[in-house]
């Protein structure tokens, strides 16, 4: 690993940041993901900021049949209506590009309960009735660090999706696993090893097209 004062290897962590996709079809449902490779993960996960250096992110990983049982339902109740509507809007606008990712939404939702680990990251507090600006650092507090699992995990062979919508349900999925009422639920995210080839970058819109300069769209 560099020092403070040695370069990296930009070939490197470039393709791991560019290369770091969501999988949902190709996570390995046979074979277990082992405890001290999610607590590798979790303690550099650990070392991303937070406003205050609160450390306020809390890891529930679920391995239990039931439970993700439960949870996987819960995310298909949220689910089914959400695909349905996203599927009248692609046809309404016409995009012949969006097949590809809603079989892989489909396959995910059908196949959740089969997934190895399901990864649960929680935040000290609740964000209702803050202002904007609090809200926003609510959440900086703990999507770096999710990020940076979900990279770590990337490295070192298995495969994330970053989903939210068993949110839509959270006060049963804080049931399930007795999360408490003062506890935020923030997403969440099948791990599992991935099969298959490696992963590419994907297509984006030129950095020139969504950066500016001093003032909204003002281009550089």
């Amino acid at each position: 690993m560099p020092s403070m004062g040695e370069p990296f290897d930009l070939d490197q962590t470039d393709t791991l940041l560019t290369t770091t996709r969501a999988v949902r079809k190709r996570l390995d449902f046979s074979r277990a993901v082992p405890h001290e490779l999610l607590l590798e993960c979790v303690r550099i996960a650990a070392q991303a900021p937070s406003g205050g250096n609160v450390q306020m992110t809390r890891w529930v990983f679920v391995e239990d049949p039931a439970k993700k049982a439960a949870l996987a339902e819960l995310y298909r109740r949220a689910y089914e209506p959400y695909i349905a509507e996203q599927k009248r809007a692609i046809a309404a606008s016409g995009r012949e590009d969006m097949d590809k990712i809603v079989s892989s939404s489909d396959y995910l939702a059908e196949h959740l309960h089969e997934v190895p680990v399901h990864l649960v990251p929680c935040a000290l507090g609740r964000p209702e009735g803050a202002i904007h600006g609090s809200v926003a650092g609510f959440y900086g507090s703990i999507l770096p660090a999710v990020w940076s699992f979900m990279l770590a995990a990337r490295s070192r062979g298995m495969g994330t999706a970053w989903t939210t919508l068993h949110l839509a349900f959270e006060q049963e999925a804080a049931e399930v696993l007795g999360i408490p009422p003062t506890v935020t639920q923030v997403a969440l995210i099948p791990v599992g090893f991935y099969t298959g080839e490696g992963f590419r970058s994907g297509t984006r819109r030129a950095a020139e097209e969504i950066a500016y300069l001093d003032g909204w769209k003002q281009p550089f």
